[in-house]
C-alpha cells in the first residue's frame, strides 16, 4: 500500500475526543524494545492545514476533501511520497538549512513491522518531542503530549498487526505565552522528535515502575516499592540484588503495589566511587534489570552532606547542545559521554543540567562516571503563574522527570525554577511544585535558581521567599559581566537570610575563542578569565557557599544573541567554544577545582 493511502486512513479514522494515554514506563532500556529510530518521511505544514480546516477548527480529515459521491476520499496537495526525510532522533533545525529558523508543524511518518506475540502488550514510547505531539498509529489518534523534554508512551496493543503498521506524529514547536517554557528563553527552540522512539513489548501484567534507593537519612537501609500494571495485579514479585545477596519476595496488593525494605551494608556511590549494583525485578515471566547506585544526600545547617560527609560541589552548567561542530540537540550516549568527559576534565564532581530535563543517556552516564546532578524543569523567567493550565503542565513535566530518573544515584537536586521574579502568585506556584517533588521522591534535595538583591552598594542578600521551602539555595549572579567590571567582586559582601547551603548556580561572562586583548576588553578570553578570577576569589570568602556551577560548559545557540562577528546567535559564555576549543577561563577553573580537591585531602 502507498504512503498516500496510509495518510488517508490516519485521518479518516480519527475518533473524536479519544486518546489512549498510559502511565509512564520506567527503564526503557531494560525492556524488550524495537527501535523506530532512523529516517522518517515528513511533510512541512506551517499553516497546520493537516489539522485545522479553513476556519481554523480541528478537522477530522485534515489534508483531505470529499471528491467523489461514493464517500471515497483522496489526497490533495500533500503526500509523504517524497524524498523529504529527517533523522529521528534529531532536531529539524540542523538537518535542513531551510528549517533552521522554522517554528511550526511538521508531520512525521514511519512504517514498521512487528512480530506480535499472544498475550503480550505493546507501548509506543517517545523519549521527547518538542513541543506538542499528536500521535496516530494505523489511522487512530492514540494520544497527545505537551512538553519538549520528558518521555511519554501510549499503549497500542489492539491497533497493531504483523505487517505494514505506520505511525504519524504531528510535531509543533511553536512558542506560546501559557507554555512551559514560555515565549522568551535564552536557548534555541530545536523542533522535532529529538529523542529515541521505541516500541516496548511487555507481558500482559508487567512491572511498570519501581523505586529502589536508600531510605532518607540512612546509609544501610534499602527501601522502596514496585508497581505492576495489568489485569492480574495481585501477585508475587521478587527483588534481587545478587552482589549483596538480597532476595526479597513481595506480594502486591489489588492495586499492584508492594513496598519493601532491607538492611544491607552497601558500597556507597560517590564521585570518587561510582559503584552501581545490578538490581533484578521478576514478576512471573516479566524480568526487568537495572543498574542502581546507593548514596545518601542531606543538609546540615549550611553544609551539604554526601554519605554523611560535607561535600563541596565543583560544578558546571550544561545545555543539551551536541558537542560536534554543527551543534544541534544532544540526544545520544556518545553526546552525553563527550560533554561529561569535558566536565570531568574541568575537575568537576557536579553538573547542573539546565534548563530542562536532559535525555536519559545523560543521567545514566553521570551515574557511571561519578558526577552529581542538578536536574530541573523549564519553569523559566516569566511563566504565567496565575494560569491553572500552565501549573498543571509544569507539574506534569516535573512528574515525568522524577518518574523517569528517581532511581539514578547521580541526581541529588530537583530544581523547581530558574530566575523567576518574586511575587505572590509565583510563590504559590513554586510551593505546590516543591510539595509535588517531595511527594514523588523524599530522598533528594529541593532547590531553585532564585533571586538576590543589593542591601547597599557592596552587600548582596540572598532572601528569596521561596528559600523557606527548599533545602539548598541556588543563586545566579553575574558580577563583572552584567553587573559592573570584574574588580567589583573584590568589594562585595554576601549575606544569607537562611541557615541553608548556597550553590552559585550561575556566574561568568562571554568570550569569543581566539579573540585576545587586555583584561578590560569585553568578549576577549582575557576579560572572561578576569571575571572568573575575581569571582572565585570573592566566593572563597563566603562560608555558606557550598558549590558552584558557572555558566556554562560549551557555547550554545540562542536567538537572543545576534551580535555580529562575536555572537552570531551563539551564547558565548561557554568555557569550550562551539568548535570544541578550550578558552583561557577553562584552565583557570580547572586549576581552581584541582586546588579544592587537594585542600579536601
Amino acid at each position: 500500500m502507498s504512503l498516500r493511502y496510509f495518510l488517508l486512513i490516519a485521518f479518516l479514522l480519527i475518533p473524536i475526543g479519544s486518546t489512549y494515554s498510559s502511565e509512564l514506563i520506567v527503564n526503557v532500556e531494560g525492556r524488550h524494545v524495537q527501535s523506530l529510530n532512523g529516517k522518517w518521511n515528513i511533510i512541512i505544514d506551517p499553516y497546520e492545514n493537516g489539522y485545522f480546516d479553513y476556519r481554523y477548527q480541528p478537522s477530522k480529515y485534515g489534508y483531505f476533501r470529499n471528491v467523489k459521491p461514493t464517500n471515497k476520499w483522496d489526497l490533495i496537495e500533500y503526500s509523504f511520497d517524497s524524498d523529504r526525510l529527517l533523522s529521528v532522533p534529531g532536531d529539524w533545525n540542523t538537518q535542513d538549512e531551510q528549517l533552521f529558523l522554522y517554528e511550526g508543524t511538521i508531520w512525521y511518518h514511519k512504517s514498521f513491522d512487528v512480530p506480535l506475540k499472544p498475550e503480550h502488550r505493546y507501548f509506543l514510547c517517545f523519549g521527547a518531542v518538542n513541543y506538542k505531539a499528536h500521535v496516530y498509529v494505523n489511522g487512530e489518534l492514540v494520544g497527545e503530549h505537551e512538553g519538549g523534554f520528558t518521555p511519554f508512551n501510549f499503549e497500542v496493543t489492539r491497533l497493531l498487526q504483523e505487517k505494514d503498521n505506520f505511525v504519524i506524529v504531528k510535531v509543533d514547536n511553536k512558542r506560546f505565552r501559557e507554555a512551559v517554557p514560555t515565549l522568551n528563553t535564552d536557548w534555541y527552540n530545536y523542533g522535532g522528535i529529538t529523542r529515541d522512539v521505541v516500541l516496548i513489548e511487555v507481558m500482559a501484567t508487567y512491572i511498570r515502575d519501581y523505586f529502589v534507593q536508600l531510605e532518607n537519612g540512612s546509609q544501610n537501609k534499602i527501601a522502596g516499592w514496585v508497581q505492576l500494571d495489568g489485569t492480574d495485579k495481585a501477585r508475587q514479585v521478587v527483588l534481587e540484588i545478587p552482589e549483596l545477596n538480597v532476595r526479597k519476595e513481595l506480594v502486591t496488593d489489588d492495586a499492584g503495589l508492594a513496598r519493601f525494605s532491607v538492611r544491607k551494608e552497601v558500597n556507597l556511590w560517590s564521585p570518587e566511587n561510582p559503584k552501581l549494583y545490578e538490581v533484578v525485578l521478576r514478576s512471573g515471566e516479566d524480568v526487568v534489570k537495572d543498574r542502581i547506585g546507593f548514596r545518601c544526600i542531606e543538609t546540615r545547617g549550611t553544609d551539604i552532606l554526601l554519605n554523611g560527609e560535607p561535600v563541596f560541589l565543583r560544578g558546571i552548567c550544561i545545555h543539551e547542545e551536541a558537542p560536534q561542530r554543527n551543534g544541534g540537540r544532544a540526544y545520544s550516549a556518545e553526546h552525553a559521554r563527550v560533554l561529561l568527559e569535558w566536565a570531568k576534565e574541568l575537575n568537576c564532581n557536579f553538573v547542573r543540567l539546565a534548563h530542562y530535563p536532559h535525555n536519559e543517556a545523560m543521567i545514566r552516564a553521570a551515574d557511571e562516571m561519578g558526577l552529581l546532578v542538578w536536574s530541573e524543569i523549564p519553569v523559566y523567567w516569566t511563566i504565567l503563574w496565575e494560569n491553572e493550565a500552565t501549573f498543571l503542565n509544569a507539574r506534569n513535566q516535573l512528574t515525568e522527570m522524577i518518574t523517569r530518573d528517581r532511581n539514578r544515584a547521580s541526581i541529588i537536586l530537583w530544581s523547581m525554577a530558574n530566575e523567576t521574579p518574586v511575587e505572590e502568585q509565583r510563590l504559590v506556584f513554586l510551593k505546590k511544585l516543591a510539595a509535588t517533588a517531595r511527594e514523588l521522591d523524599g530522598t533528594r534535595l529541593i532547590t531553585a535558581a532564585m533571586e538576590r538583591h543589593y542591601v547597599d552598594e557592596h552587600t548582596q542578600l540572598i532572601d528569596d521567599p521561596f528559600g523557606e521551602f527548599v533545602d539548598v539555595l541556588g543563586c545566579n549572579q553575574y558580577l563583572g559581566w552584567y553587573d559592573g567590571l570584574p574588580e567589583k567582586a573584590d568589594r562585595m559582601v554576601w549575606q544569607n537570610r537562611y541557615d541553608k547551603p548556597v550553590i552559585i548556580s550561575e556566574m561568568g561572562g562571554g568570550a569569543l575563542f581566539g579573540y585576545h586583548g587586555d583584561e578590560l576588553t569585553r568578549w576577549t578570553e582575557e576579560f572572561q578569565e578576569s571575571v572568573y578570577r575575581h569571582n572565585l576569589d570573592m566566593l572563597d570568602e563566603v562560608e555558606f557557599v557550598k558549590g558552584l556551577s558557572p555558566w556554562i560548559l560549551k557555547d550554545f545557540r540562542s536567538p537572543r544573541r545576534p551580535l555580529p562577528r562575536i555572537q552570531e546567535f551563539w551564547n558565548r559564555k561557554g568555557l569550550v567554544s562551539d568548535q570544541g576549543d578550550r578558552k583561557k577561563a577553562f584552565y583557570l577553573l580547572q586549576d581552581y577545582y584541582e586546588n579544592k580537591m587537594q585542600s579536601k585531602n
